[in-house]
């Protein structure tokens, strides 16, 4: 008797069936600058005329324990959009404009319907911060992950010309520390979140938030935004010596990567109001402050450094998704961050 792949939990078909349903969300990320097709072993991208010294960015990252509300909830069309988002951030720092991005998608059973959900969530992010979907990896793995259950990774590249990289050698004592707003927790200290919610205040996913007016999973499912357009608009109007996203290790961990040995900062955590949703997470976990601001971003996503000669440039516009706000100074200092 002949033995099937299909009957060691192998579909190989249902791969094929999920990536026929979103061909065509995926090719509607695409630019001129694509030359490979769906399907191909590699992407390929030309890299654009009009840069003159271009220097190539990449980052990879992952969404983490947020899954595990998508799985809680059965709520899968957000998370990729999360992990798009993430990565566009992470190159950004550094001057980075994204050309393209790779998605990994591995599963006990693969599920076409949820494969579906979660591309459509890259190919949105993909098509909003215009960078191509070019390829990706769907691995079917039973055994090695729990069915219904999967794994997400994404690679990003991105594009700056070398002069206008931004390392942060720039920042000297006397910049002022601006900062754009996240929109809830983003990607970070879910795991610490979820335990708190749902483990220690026994809430479930329908229950409204205390403090936040909204239920539990649309308030941990919020959707980890990109802080390109901001970026391309403020950049027009002042130096920025600085830009830090705040993820993993919050604000305490994540500024001093980019500060230059001689400096310090200081932050006022009274200059911007705690979303509500970190409030009862710091309440109701008996968690410290400086716990707070490792484990999470406390309401800030991208923090920008510029000479305090700009700050008056800074612009109002109805392009900014939201408005940014002082947080802070640089000053003379060892590259840490104090806490006011």
């Amino acid at each position: 008797m002949n033995s099937k792949y299909e009957e060691s939990g192998v579909d190989i078909d249902a791969a094929g069936r999920a990536l026929k349903n979103v061909s065509g969300m995926i090719k509607n990320t695409w630019s001129n600058n694509v030359l490979s097709e769906t399907g191909n072993f590699g992407g390929l991208f030309k890299i654009p005329d009009e840069y003159s010294e271009p220097v190539l960015v990449s980052s990879v990252d992952g969404v983490g324990t947020k899954l595990k509300v998508a799985f809680l909830s059965g709520r899968h069309n957000t998370v990729g959009e999360d992990l798009v988002n993430h990565c566009v951030n992470d190159i950004l720092v550094q001057g980075a404009i994204p050309l393209f991005f790779l998605d990994y998608f591995g599963c006990g059973k693969l599920n076409p319907g949820i494969m579906t959900d979660v591309i459509s969530g890259f190919a949105r992010g993909c098509k909003s911060n215009g960078c191509a979907l070019i390829g990706g990896e769907t691995a079917e793995m039973p055994g090695f992950y729990i069915d219904e259950e999967y794994d997400l990774a994404g690679s990003i590249v991105g594009i700056v010309e070398k002069s206008d990289i931004i390392d942060g050698s720039m920042i000297k004592s006397g910049d002022v520390i601006w900062a754009f707003p996240s929109s809830g927790l983003h990607t970070n200290g879910y795991s610490l979140a979820r335990r708190i919610i749902f483990e220690d205040e026994k809430l479930g996913l329908d229950d409204i938030l205390p403090g936040t007016g909204k239920k539990v999973v649309d308030e941990l499912l919020e959707i980890h935004r990109s802080y390109l357009n901001e970026f391309q608009i403020l950049s027009k109007h002042v130096t920025i010596n600085g830009l830090v996203h705040i993820t993993g290790g919050g604000i305490i961990d994540n500024i001093p990567r980019i500060l230059p040995e001689n400096v310090s900062v200081e932050i006022d955590t009274t200059s911007w109001d705690i979303p509500a949703v970190f409030e009862y997470l710091g309440r109701r976990g008996k968690v410290s402050k400086n716990e707070m601001f490792r484990v999470f971003n406390m309401g800030i996503g991208m923090i920008v450094i510029i000479p305090a000669k700009d700050e008056e440039k800074i612009p109002r516009v109805e392009g900014l998704r939201w408005d940014p706000f002082r947080v802070g100074s640089v000053v003379q200092g060892d590259g840490k961050v104090c806490l006011e």
